[in-house]
């Protein structure tokens, strides 16, 4: 009797073992990064991400996705202009997350990581952490905290830095304004803000770190990744949804030379219409209205709010505020009277301004890829000058 209970407890001592031994290996959850397409709402341009934790002992997969926002908060449209938005990581079916982008034509692919046990417990109890509502909220930057730079983080820590060091000293040439523009040239408003908007901190060269601000850069940079033992980041890739949509703009070099043509024409049109200064100030007033409009913004950005790539923008010399003291002065040239000696002094101030910045395009550490905006504006500001000013133009109206 003795031995036989010797021999039970043995056995369950060795089924025990044999459960627990297994546990690590059945609890441990399966992480993959979901890459959503561009959509066609302008938030959704430069498409969208998400963490996704496939724990089998906790139900059907998680979506950890960084890229909510609630626009009933009373302060959201203002907190909006000053560059202080507020997101939040929200954790909700992935199911329920894909039925969303099923809804609206999105594709969506999922790149499944070959984390060990450890690691990727770490990183899903670290997630659940991070979605509680005391830890959820973050202030969102367009390129350096979004929803793609947070995905990009988590995983970084979790590969205790390994993912930083490989991408930092890495680059294809693309800038923040570049990749803007291009996510947004579908609605070529929304372009044409993001290219006349950015200051020069959006024109220095991104290491791939930095592209990762864009959800398929990321997905691309994790392709490409490599562990320290050879082996591949990512162990499986698959497409879970179809894109319908049309697909995501490709690079693009901005040709400034069309630009220019535009830009001589119409200067040579108010040139050679210096002889009919009413009809020349009539036609100046909404430029100079536009003018002033836009640099009245570029300057409100530069100053008052948080949006950082927007400061000390170089098309302020191009598009100048001080355009708006222009208009009372031309409305009168308009109805046949002197602009007055504040209307002269102020349009050579607004010419000399719009000299400068060409000189601008070569500066070193805070150099502009505006060359199209001064190839299009400077003629037509001096032509503007030259042809209304009173001591420049004929005396007869």
């Amino acid at each position: 009797m003795p031995g036989r209970r010797i021999a039970r407890r043995i056995a369950a001592l060795a089924l025990l073992l044999l459960v627990v031994a297994c546990l690590p290996a059945v609890a441990a959850p399966r992480i993959g990064v979901a890459t959503m397409q561009p959509g066609e709402i302008f938030f959704e341009r430069f498409g969208h991400n998400a963490i996704v934790v496939d724990d089998p002992a906790a139900g059907p997969p998680l979506s950890y996705n960084f890229g909510f926002f609630d626009p009933a908060e009373p302060d959201f449209h203002l907190r909006f202009l000053r560059g202080e938005m507020r997101y939040r990581l929200a954790v909700l079916p992935f199911a329920e997350d894909l039925a969303y982008y099923d809804s609206v034509g999105r594709g969506v692919s999922i790149q499944w990581l070959a984390l060990d046990a450890a690691a990727a417990t770490a990183l899903a109890e670290r997630l659940a952490w991070n979605a509680r509502p005391e830890n959820a909220t973050y202030t969102y930057d367009y390129f350096t905290d979004n929803c793609s730079t947070r995905v990009r983080d988590a995983i970084d820590t979790t590969l205790d830095g390994a993912l930083a060091r490989r991408l930092q000293g890495r680059s294809q040439g693309n800038t923040f304004r570049s990749e803007a523009v291009r996510l947004a040239r579908p609605d070529r408003l929304m372009a044409l803000g993001f290219d006349v908007g950015l200051g020069p901190a959006s024109d220095r060269p991104n290491a791939l770190w930095d592209d990762a601000f864009v959800p398929m850069r990321l997905a691309q940079s994790l392709r490409e990744m490599q562990l320290a033992d050879g082996r591949p980041l990512v162990v499986a890739e698959e497409v879970l949804l179809p894109h319908r949509l049309a697909a995501e703009p490709e690079p693009r070099r901005v040709a400034w030379w069309p630009w220019l043509l535009a830009g001589l024409l119409l200067g040579a049109l108010a040139w050679t219409q210096r002889g009919r200064p009413r009809m020349v100030a009539a036609a100046a007033v909404p430029a100079w209205f536009a003018c002033a409009l836009v640099g009245a913004v570029m300057l409100y950005i530069w100053l008052a709010t948080a949006h950082r790539f927007g400061w000390a923008n170089h098309n302020l010399l191009l598009l100048n505020p001080l355009c708006l003291l222009l208009l009372p002065g031309a409305w009168r040239i308009a109805r046949g009277r002197p602009g007055g000696r504040v209307f002269g002094v102020v349009l050579v101030a607004v010419a000399a301004m719009a000299v400068l910045a060409p000189f601008l395009l070569w500066m070193p550490l805070q150099s502009q890829r505006n060359a199209h905006w001064v190839a299009l504006l400077l003629p037509l500001q001096l032509a503007l000058a030259a042809a209304l000013h009173p001591r420049a133009r004929p005396a007869a109206g």
